[in-house]
């Protein structure tokens, strides 16, 4: 496996941040709290129902977000929010959706056999089972990647919208909904762009599918994959065995919430332990980590994608940027947490407090998270010696994002804050070739 780059990612919700000549004001906070990319989901004309994911015309740009009083035109005002991004040292990356578009796009009537047909004589909605009950999504039309006679020109299309994107400055693509798209299609896409911008990356957004549809749609050329910790009860094995299944084939991003989820903080009820908690351990489980807008001030709004406005920002007493700050500054400070590393959960004496192993497949560090899952109350944590639990023989180091120890005592007794999180690092001696 490549050596991935760090990828931390502050999502900028379009909707929320507001008109792209306010962004820079958005992208210097992500800054300075130590994200290097931003994600930002769709900026295309939407089509009638207002929804950013429904795009109407690739081309054009949500007029929520065009300034009318900036003389320059819309393809400029997007061009310096990006130029200010990458001033600040971040990359930033775009949704590329090209499962459906808008039930009243303009292609519907200009390419008819791009798109996949009802008995009835109506185009396809894109749907999901919820629940069990089957939510359809009237508008939007669903593309036929598969059997259009017309393979090569709706691949031709997007290829071009690929490169348009690209040339606006973004340099990176979160696949929408990637695996209900051919994977053969993924690889020759990927694979082009590649050609002429190697440095472009390509993540491929699966959750809600199984892990082996996981790991075939990342083995088309993905950089990375999003994965599901978010919904980990800090027990359950199933995110374990999701991370050994597809660790080899692209490395993961995790995130506390995101854009289709309720706030942490609504969810928590304010509880400012389990925001901490959860961004800890989203930031070191995996290779990436991506946090939304907001997060870091406790925004319990829902990101809405029609209704959300700039109006909609909130006024809170939570103010997480210093943890946060911290948190990023240890992930980009350590190999072993911006790859896939050898990850194992540890037995040990109070199952209120997980204790995960990571060691870098990629350099000579370890490292031991002690993490008390109880957001409400203290718990104690015990081991006779620290030590025991890392190959190494080189001492552990304290590198928490708060109370860092100065030493490791032995034996270890420690009464956890709620939701605290003991981060120990330490290295492996280099094995010298014969």
């Amino acid at each position: 496996m490549k050596r991935p780059e760090k990828m931390i990612i502050y999502n900028l919700f379009p909707l929320l941040a507001g008109k792209f000549t306010d962004w820079e004001r958005h992208l210097l906070r992500a800054s300075e709290m130590g994200f290097n990319w931003v994600f930002v989901n769709p900026i295309q004309r939407p089509g009638k129902s207002g929804s950013i994911y429904s795009i109407e015309d690739y081309y054009d740009f949500n007029p929520v977000l065009v300034d009318q009083e900036d003389k320059k035109r819309p393809q400029e005002q997007v061009k310096d929010a990006i130029k200010a991004a990458e001033r600040l040292g971040l990359n930033v990356m775009i949704d590329l959706v090209i499962n459906h578009c808008s039930v009243d796009s303009d292609l519907i009537k200009s390419n008819p056999e791009w798109f996949l047909w009802e008995s009835d004589g109506h185009v396809a909605h894109p749907f999901c089972v919820q629940d069990g009950e089957k939510v359809v999504w009237q508008d939007l039309a669903k593309f036929d990647h598969r059997n259009t006679t017309d393979k090569e020109g709706l691949f031709q299309y997007f290829l071009d919208v690929v490169k348009f994107l690209i040339g606006l400055g973004f340099r990176g693509f979160r696949c929408d909904a990637a695996y209900q798209v051919p994977r053969g299609l993924w690889k020759r896409l990927i694979e082009e762009i590649k050609k002429g911008h190697p440095e472009v990356s390509f993540f491929a957004e699966t959750l809600g599918c199984p892990p082996d549809q996981t790991k075939r749609t990342a083995s088309a050329g993905f950089d990375y994959i999003f994965n599901s910790s978010k919904w980990w009860d800090f027990n359950s094995p199933w995110l374990m065995a999701q991370y050994a299944l597809t660790r080899e084939i692209a490395p993961s991003i995790s995130f506390p919430e995101s854009h289709d989820t309720v706030r942490l903080c609504e969810e928590l009820n304010g509880n400012i332990d389990g925001l901490k908690q959860r961004y800890l351990f989203s930031a070191l489980f995996s290779a990436g980590v991506m946090m939304p807008i907001g997060f870091e001030f406790g925004f319990r709004k829902r990101c809405h994608v029609v209704k959300t406005r700039p109006e909609d920002w909130e006024e809170t007493d939570i103010d997480l940027t210093s943890f946060i700050t911290e948190v990023n500054r240890l992930k980009s400070g350590q190999a072993v947490f911006q790859e896939e590393a050898a990850t194992q959960i540890l037995h040990h004496g109070n199952p209120m407090v997980l204790l995960m192993w990571k060691a870098s497949v990629n350099d000579l560090e370890e490292a031991l998270l002690i993490l008390n899952k109880d957001i409400h109350n203290r718990q104690h944590f015990y081991a006779e010696n620290l030590q025991e639990f890392v190959q190494a023989g080189a001492p552990l180091r304290d590198l928490s994002p708060e109370y860092p120890m100065d030493y490791i005592p032995v034996p270890f007794s420690y009464d956890l804050r709620p939701g605290q999180g003991i981060v120990l690092v330490t290295k492996r001696d280099l094995v010298q070739d014969d």
